[in-house]
């Protein structure tokens, strides 16, 4: 894996520990960073200058901004609309799976209730972007 951190944007704290723990049974030694509301992942995000994260993974449910306004958001800004952003929710609707890939989203995943499952898709997942997916060059968001 690489050093680039992992954006987490959970408000659930169980699924938040839960994550976490997927994490480290995959070895994944990123540093995660944990955004449990939307305003806050999108602010994070702004920070002139700072590291882009090299995932975000993001649910749908949260307070404050919902995570299809995050994505909107991430999309729209020419400094991170080439990040990879991960839906991982609960939600069953259709039309959130529908409008999530037609405001950008690189994955929808819905959330395994059963903790082997989950931690085999984050495993999976982790793999994917972090060890065999060839991120963007520097300064190629824009």
């Amino acid at each position: 894996m690489d050093n680039r951190s992992i954006l987490l944007v959970e408000d659930n704290p169980d699924d938040e520990e839960l994550a976490c723990r997927a994490f480290q049974e995959n070895h994944v030694t990123n540093p995660v960073i944990v955004a449990r509301d939307g305003q806050v992942a999108m602010d994070l995000l702004k920070v002139p200058g700072s590291e882009l994260p090299a995932i975000v993974l993001l649910d749908l449910k949260l307070p404050k901004a919902g995570g299809l306004e995050v994505l909107k958001a991430i999309r729209e800004d020419p400094r991170t609309k080439l990040v990879p952003v991960v839906i991982l929710t609960s939600s069953r609707q259709d039309s959130d799976l529908i409008t999530a890939y037609a405001l950008g989203c690189n994955n929808y995943i819905r959330k395994p209730i059963n903790f082997n499952e989950f931690v085999e898709v984050i495993g999976t997942l982790a793999r994917y972007w972090l060890q065999f997916n060839e991120p963007q060059p520097a300064g190629g968001g824009g």
